[in-house]
């Protein structure tokens, strides 16, 4: 599949989410400034527009860095072109079975500008504070094809919920549409919409389950602060190469996830990441990292269906493999 003007492996088109708001009849999100002061929070808090988040910065910190929380700003470019030619070398092999295309990947990434060295920054170490049995799960899940359900939602075309919003090696686009009671947050990757309700309601009925779980979201200051019960524990909870040792580790029904959004600036969004489930993480563990507003980025449609092929594909490669070492299924 071609790349859509360079930039779109796949395309999200919105034309659904806007007909959805003029159904609703809600006035858009506009400021009402009685003073300076607020007039400055309400600005703060738009943060409508196109924002991407692709990034070198790893997911957990390097162990050849453990106790370098932060690049000095000296370090940074040297470190920055080890980084982007280890992103280019690592995965990326011509004649690799399904291999993306180099076309297809985001070439500009760099390394965060804040210099942390790892998206995670609680624990101080970096790194996420795994059970055993997270461990083992995840072994399990990497390594057995004796059926779909055992591959990620994302490898199935399904969703990258619960953690939409990790880098990846492309389609790192979100656009944020905001209404005086609702955020929404359209994802690049699986076209996937979040619909983010402002009205201060309490979460849905426990039994109700869902990939992105169940959202309540509620203003800080200037942080738009959104909290997620009532997941699945159908999936993963990282679903990307990107991620390191987290791809693969399961969640669990007990996952509570809080999203933090702060606009710093015009051009800056910043995203905090707490996570807890005491099943898989001995302790709640945080991700924080920024994003920057592209009002020429153009998101398309993001028409997944290769994969819908690749399950199969690698099912029958399974079941090639243990008939060829005489084992398998009789």
């Amino acid at each position: 599949m071609p790349p859509q003007l360079g930039r779109s492996r796949r395309v999200a088109s919105v034309l659904p989410f806007a007909i959805a708001l003029s159904i609703w009849s809600v006035a858009p999100f506009a400021a009402e400034p009685a003073s300076k002061h607020k007039s400055s929070l309400a600005n703060q808090r738009d943060l409508q527009g196109t924002w991407t988040g692709g990034t070198l910065t790893p997911m957990e910190r390097p162990p050849e860095l453990a106790g370098k929380s932060h690049f000095a700003a000296a370090e940074l470019e040297a470190q920055e072109r080890r980084s982007l030619q280890q992103f280019w070398d690592a995965g990326h092999k011509a004649g690799d079975v399904g291999r993306d295309n180099d076309a297809f990947l985001q070439s500009e990434l760099r390394l965060l500008p804040s210099g942390q060295t790892s998206l995670v920054i609680d624990p101080p170490d970096g790194r996420v504070p795994l059970r055993p049995e997270a461990e083992q799960a995840r072994d399990f899940n990497l390594s057995n094809f004796d059926s779909y359900e055992t591959m990620s939602q994302f490898d199935r075309c399904i969703t990258r919920a619960p953690t939409a919003m990790l880098p990846a090696a492309y389609n790192n686009a979100y656009q944020i549409v905001q209404t005086r009671t609702h955020v929404l947050i359209v994802s690049e990757m699986v076209h996937d919409v979040r619909i983010i309700p402002l009205d201060g309601s309490a979460h849905i009925d426990a039994r109700v389950r869902a990939w992105y779980g169940d959202s309540r979201g509620h203003w800080e200051g200037a942080t738009l602060v959104v909290d997620t019960t009532n997941f699945n524990e159908r999936g993963w909870i990282a679903t990307t190469g990107y991620t390191g040792r987290m791809r693969g580790v399961p969640y669990s029904k007990n996952l509570h996830m809080v999203e933090r959004f702060t606009r710093l600036d015009a051009d800056t969004l910043r995203y905090d990441l707490s996570i807890d489930d005491p099943s898989y993480y001995r302790t709640a563990w945080k991700m924080s990292f920024t994003l920057g507003r592209d009002d020429h980025y153009q998101m398309f449609e993001y028409a997944c269906h290769e994969d819908n092929q690749a399950v199969e594909s690698i099912l029958r490669g399974a079941r090639a493999q243990e008939k060829s070492l005489g084992v398998g299924r009789k």
